[in-house]
């Protein structure tokens, strides 16, 4: 009968701990499986840093570098005409009305509007920037682009 008193753990399922840098009697002296001697023996990462090739001249610095990245570059919300179609006719469009349809994901950055796409209603759409195009389409259909 099986009871608290008498639970056993079933054969094979515990194992001795691995008692490493005890002496060769143990199995497991001398340099303790952790290979040969030198950095990668040592506690703690074997590298200083990804991509450290042993004090040898990386692969990343030897390769010539191309391009250029503008400090001053403008990163815009873009917003394409054809997904104001959402709103209705005489509807003000600003930023916090785009973020709440979930057309802008972030108010963090400036908002253009592009022209892909065809607006049918007058709307009032207030943003940052509007390519020459979605201007004149916002016009057309009766609308105002207004630049914030």
């Amino acid at each position: 009968m099986l009871t608290l008193g008498n639970l056993r753990k079933a054969v094979g399922s515990t194992h001795k701990k691995k008692r490493i840098g005890r002496g060769k009697g143990s199995g497991h002296g001398n340099k303790s499986t952790r290979g040969g001697k030198g950095q990668t023996a040592r506690t703690g990462k074997p590298h200083p840093y990804a991509g450290f090739e042993g004090g040898q001249m990386r692969l990343v610095r030897t390769l010539p570098k191309r391009g250029f990245h503008s400090p001053h570059r403008v990163v815009y919300s873009l917003v394409n005409l054809a997904a104001l179609e959402v709103f209705e006719a005489g509807a003000v469009v600003t930023g916090q009305v785009l973020a709440e349809k979930g057309l802008v994901k972030n108010l963090h950055f400036p908002i253009k509007i592009l022209a892909r796409g065809e607006i049918s209603k007058a709307l009032t759409v207030h943003a940052h920037r509007f390519s020459e195009s979605a201007r004149t389409k916002i016009e057309k259909a009766g609308g105002k682009a207004e630049v914030i």
